[in-house]
């Protein structure tokens, strides 16, 4: 992790996440950049306000913006840049990744909430669309250090090897254990499961790890339970693609699971 994106609208979602990303980054010396999309109140559309107000209704949220950042920055003593854009969240995001060439994004989660889960949110849209590996990081999470983690893949759809190289590199960047988990529907597949660990044992070769393996049909609840019962500081999943029609109908786990934790999801897209 050289260059980290926090996307902030300063709400207390992100300015939490933004007070965890900085302990973390005193940690591994990375380059923090704040990215904030501005947008045009629809009442001052509505008011239809001259050009030039609302130029400088732009201007002053920049100023205000960058003065708030310099600010966070000599509170904690390390160096924060500005990223300021106005236009489509998703796009200007992108952009900001590949200006910077940040190799992770860091965005707040709200707590867990009825429309958050049938809708999803920012966070979770981002993590379909943006390619980058994105940290979550929820309302109650507070950086304590990352001892333990828990990487819970499907063995049966393969796990690519740059997302195992990206694994390896967060356990090793924090002396973290880590625990492979993989939560199975099939009890047909044991066998085959055991083979397919062979690009898992080759992937994370120079680290020890631990491997678990159950079999349910209640693949979110088992992996709640695993982060509980091992006191997990980071969860990392891969979010996988669907075509349009079974996106319809399919309930992303990534999706799922990012709503209503209490520890940083940290997503890795093969």
């Amino acid at each position: 992790m050289k260059t980290i994106i926090i996307a902030s609208d300063f709400s207390n979602e992100a300015e939490n996440a933004t007070e965890y990303v900085i302990n973390l980054a005193k940690e591994t010396s990375a380059k923090l950049i704040i990215f904030h999309l501005h947008k045009i109140s629809i009442h001052a559309e509505n008011a239809r306000l001259s050009f030039s107000v609302i130029q400088s209704s732009i201007e002053q949220n920049h100023k205000n913006v960058e003065n708030r950042i310099k600010t966070l920055a000599l509170k904690h003593g390390i160096a924060i840049e500005a990223d300021w854009a106005m236009g489509d969240f998703y796009q200007e995001l992108q952009l900001s990744i590949d200006r910077h060439q940040a190799d992770l994004v860091v965005m707040g989660m709200d707590d867990k909430s009825l429309e958050q889960d049938l809708l999803g949110s920012t966070t979770s849209e981002a993590i379909h669309k943006i390619e980058v590996p994105i940290l979550a990081v929820p309302l109650k999470a507070k950086f304590t250090g990352i001892k333990k983690v828990l990487f819970a893949c499907d063995i049966e759809k393969g796990v690519a090897v740059d997302v195992l190289e990206k694994v390896k590199e967060a356990v090793l960047k924090f002396h973290a254990e880590l625990e492979v988990f993989h939560v199975s529907n099939n009890l047909n597949k044991i066998e085959q499961d055991k083979n397919e660990l062979g690009g898992i044992n080759e992937g994370f070769k120079d680290i020890e790890y631990m491997y678990k393996e159950v079999h349910s049909d209640a693949v979110i609840q088992e992996i709640k339970d695993e982060m509980k019962r091992i006191h997990a500081d980071l969860l990392i999943m891969v979010p996988y693609k669907y075509g349009f029609w079974s996106s319809l109908v399919h309930k992303s786990k990534t999706r799922v699971m990012i709503s209503g934790m209490d520890i940083p999801l940290l997503s890795i897209h093969a």
